[in-house]
């Protein structure tokens, strides 16, 4: 696998959320940084050794309402 991607949402009671596409990966952290590092340990303890993603992928979701 060369690519894993993580959607990663601001949480209701505050944070981040990061679940993987097409893995059984979710992860949560206060902020953007700690998120990052929560991301790579999951990947880290769900694959084998020499099995991971050389690459990690986080698209940001973020909603915006706009007043009409």
């Amino acid at each position: 696998m060369l690519e894993i991607v993580f959607v990663v949402e601001q949480a209701p009671e505050g944070g981040f959320t990061a679940r993987a596409l097409g893995e059984s990966i979710f992860t949560e952290a206060d902020t953007e940084a700690e998120l990052r590092a929560a991301v790579q340990d999951a990947v880290h303890c769900h694959f084998d050794e020499g099995n991971s993603p050389k690459v990690i992928r986080l698209h940001f979701v973020r909603d915006e309402l706009l007043a009409v």
